[in-house]
């Protein structure tokens, strides 16, 4: 299997100094990065030593260095958002020796809103980008967009994923330090929160919406449930049936490769992890309603969601970035807010618990990143190449950033129908 990147392309203004337009803009980018740099606690160097914003270097501030300047800035000229991923990628920047990536990203992730200044903010719908309307998805689109990341390899995902193989936030003990903490059991402790939210049990009938690698099913099976599991990775679905069938289980767990809306029968549970971010919002109102649809009179839904806040949400939903472009197309993080608007419009399910926990997926993404680049010769033998490990070292230090900071944030989401005035279910 062989899984390059593309090669980042050389910039236009390098290829083409014809283009005066282009280099204008760069500049351009260069004073918005400047101006940046002097309202975030971050050392901007460039190739001579200097800083962008005509500071004095501080060694106790982390420091993020240009390479290449030119490239760097016609990356930002051409698109903000999606530039400064692009240009970590093709080696166009980096950070200085002694600062960790996730620890530089993160005062940019506290200061999102007010980084940049508010004149150049009221840009944005000049320089943003619609999402392309190939990521829209649909049960075609869907399964493309799955397939784009889900797919990549199983063996890669082993490579930085603990025993369990779980690619979702782990659940850590408050009372315990993290560090010391095991990874697996975090990520069966997550498990287990979410199987007894939805109350899971001996004789339960459970529809999981997102198989993964098959774990939250095998624990639920373990519990004495029967499970109907479903996903569009064909790698993913491969592997689950695997460790189902070895773990003596195949008759209690189905998995099965199927769109969320193309599921019948009833179930007395349904849960889902952390697939709530590939739906789209112009399918939320269909993933909860199918929810709805599929629970028993009596039946508890719980959802483990990524979040951001609505105002972010509304600020960014239209906008194509990074994320989408290079790691998880026609993702969208939805806010507490959306998933109350839109069960109370769509469905009769109510919110009626949420436990966050944010700060553990910072954990989460910390181990991974570390693991992924601690075994990268293991990743290159797989076929992937240098330009790929910059990608998951930036996507993995970028989400760690966010969670870190609060920007995002993590929580199982408890739904149940809305009680009618004689005590029974809508």
């Amino acid at each position: 299997m062989t899984a390059q990147s593309p090669t980042m392309a050389q910039p236009l203004c390098l290829r083409r100094p014809t283009l005066r337009v282009l280099c204008v803009r760069a500049r351009l980018a260069r004073s918005i990065l400047a101006q940046v740099a002097k309202r975030v606690p971050v050392d901007v160097v460039m190739p001579d030593g200097s800083l962008l914003d005509g500071g004095t270097r501080r060694p106790d501030r982390p420091g993020l260095e240009i390479v290449r300047p030119t490239a760097l800035f016609e990356r930002l000229a051409h698109h903000p958002k999606i530039g400064i991923g692009e240009g970590y990628m093709a080696g166009d920047w980096k950070a200085a020796d002694g600062t960790d990536l996730a620890q530089l990203l993160m005062p940019f992730a506290e200061r999102m809103t007010t980084a940049v200044p508010a004149r150049w903010l009221r840009l944005r719908g000049v320089v943003d980008r619609r999402i392309p309307s190939i990521q829209n998805n649909s049960l075609l689109g869907s399964r493309r967009n799955i397939e784009a990341h889900y797919d990549l390899s199983n063996d890669l995902f082993a490579t930085f994923l603990d025993e369990t193989m779980s690619y979702s936030s782990a659940l850590f003990d408050e009372d315990l330090p993290l560090r010391t903490q095991s990874f697996e059991q975090a990520q069966l402790r997550k498990v287990h929160a979410i199987l007894d939210m939805a109350k899971v049990g001996e004789h339960t009938r459970l529809l999981e919406i997102g198989t993964g690698w098959g774990t939250l099913a095998l624990e639920a099976a373990r519990r004495g449930a029967t499970v109907t599991s479903v996903t569009l990775s064909k790698e993913q679905a491969a592997l689950a049936r695997v460790r189902v069938a070895e773990a003596g289980y195949a008759d209690r767990v189905d998995i099965r490769i199927q769109d969320y809306r193309e599921v019948d029968g009833i179930y007395d549970a349904v849960v889902s992890v952390e697939m709530i971010e590939a739906v789209g919002e112009e399918y939320w109102e269909t993933y909860f309603r199918t929810i709805d649809e599929r629970l028993a009179p009596g039946g508890i839904a719980a959802v483990q969601a990524i979040l951001m806040s609505h105002e972010r949400l509304m600020a960014t939903k239209h906008s194509y970035g990074w994320i989408q472009k290079h790691i998880f197309p026609g993702g969208l993080i939805p806010s507490l807010q959306a998933i109350h608007e839109t069960t109370a419009a769509a469905t009769s399910l109510r919110m009626t618990g949420v436990d966050a926990f944010g700060t553990d997926y910072a954990e989460t993404l910390r181990r991974w990143r570390e693991t992924f680049l601690a075994r990268w010769p293991e990743v290159n033998a797989l076929g992937f190449d240098e330009t790929f490990r910059r990608k998951w070292e930036f996507y993995l230090a970028y989400c760690e950033a966010g969670f870190a900071t609060g920007y995002l944030a993590v929580a199982q989401v408890r739904l149940e129908r809305e009680l009618e005035a004689n005590g029974g279910t809508a």
